[in-house]
């Protein structure tokens, strides 16, 4: 039995399987249960006091892949919660709904538009029609899930012919995920980048983009060095040029310096092929 549990975590940690794409319903349950409020509790709920991080990175690694002229009907942000990642393409949308557990992390409005937010369905399903949606942005959200591969197939299930899904997650186990991690909540770990490469090449989709990034010198060493914000054109180009020259020395589970060195995350902007 020892022996069995034994290989079964090293098959996590070697990245050849995703710990929870495969549980049961009980199981995903639970898992959502632990993770509903997590990301609030950590203490983003007072929106007064929160700050988004990520614009200057969105910019870069996202938003200069779509043309300046795409107009978007209906957009959905999955788990964005307040969903300040699209207040820089908010005068190019028409409708944005947003698929958040979190009855905390909600705006009243972005832009000139009034968000639609909707309780996601614990077991994956995006009770929506199929080709619904010519913008899908899920960004830092997958990992707090169980059945990754199920919900991937849904967001391409759900975003139309021609639309563009845009996805950033780690790719790193983020640790050991069997016990309470310092900033983390209950269930989070990475996902391995061969599950995002599979999507892809099972769904035929278009990358328009596939950047490395989130690596810690640039985060780490850089930062302090120029005394200057995680949030900074500055400190992503630093991040995009380290993330590359280092993404050789990827591996799921680190556990040497060496390795941590790596980039921590990928950025995908995808396009969905038009129906011929």
């Amino acid at each position: 039995m020892t022996k069995i549990i034994i290989d079964s975590i090293n098959e996590y940690f070697s990245g050849k399987k995703l710990y929870g794409d495969d549980f049961n319903e009980e199981q995903i349950f639970r898992w959502y249960k632990d993770e509903e409020e997590g990301y609030a509790n950590l203490g983003n709920s007072d929106k007064e006091k929160y700050t988004y991080q990520y614009s200057e990175m969105n910019k870069l690694y996202g938003f200069s892949y779509i043309s300046k002229k795409r107009h978007f009907k209906n957009a959905m942000g999955l788990g964005s919660a307040y969903g300040y990642e699209f207040l820089e393409l908010i005068d190019r949308i028409d409708n944005l709904t947003i698929v958040e557990p979190s009855d905390q992390l909600q705006s009243e409005k972005l832009g000139e538009i009034i968000p639609n937010y909707v309780k996601p369905n614990i077991l994956g399903n995006l009770n929506f029609s199929d080709n619904t949606f010519d913008l899908i942005i899920c960004l830092g959200v997958l990992h707090h899930i169980p059945n990754v591969s199920f919900v991937l197939q849904e967001l391409d299930r759900v975003l139309a012919p021609g639309g563009i899904l845009i996805l950033r997650e780690p790719i790193v186990s983020m640790g050991d995920w069997r016990s309470a991690r310092v900033g983390l909540t209950k269930n989070e770990r990475g996902i391995p980048i061969g599950v995002f490469d599979k999507f892809v090449k099972t769904n035929n989709l278009k990358i328009l983009s596939r950047k490395y990034c989130d690596s810690p010198i640039a985060y780490k060493t850089f930062q302090k060095l120029f005394f200057t914000k995680y949030n900074t054109r500055l400190i992503q180009l630093i991040d995009k040029i380290f993330s590359h020259l280092l993404a050789w020395n990827y591996k799921y589970h680190q556990t040497t310096i060496f390795e941590k060195l790596s980039p921590k995350s990928v950025y995908l902007v995808l396009k969905k092929p038009k129906i011929i």
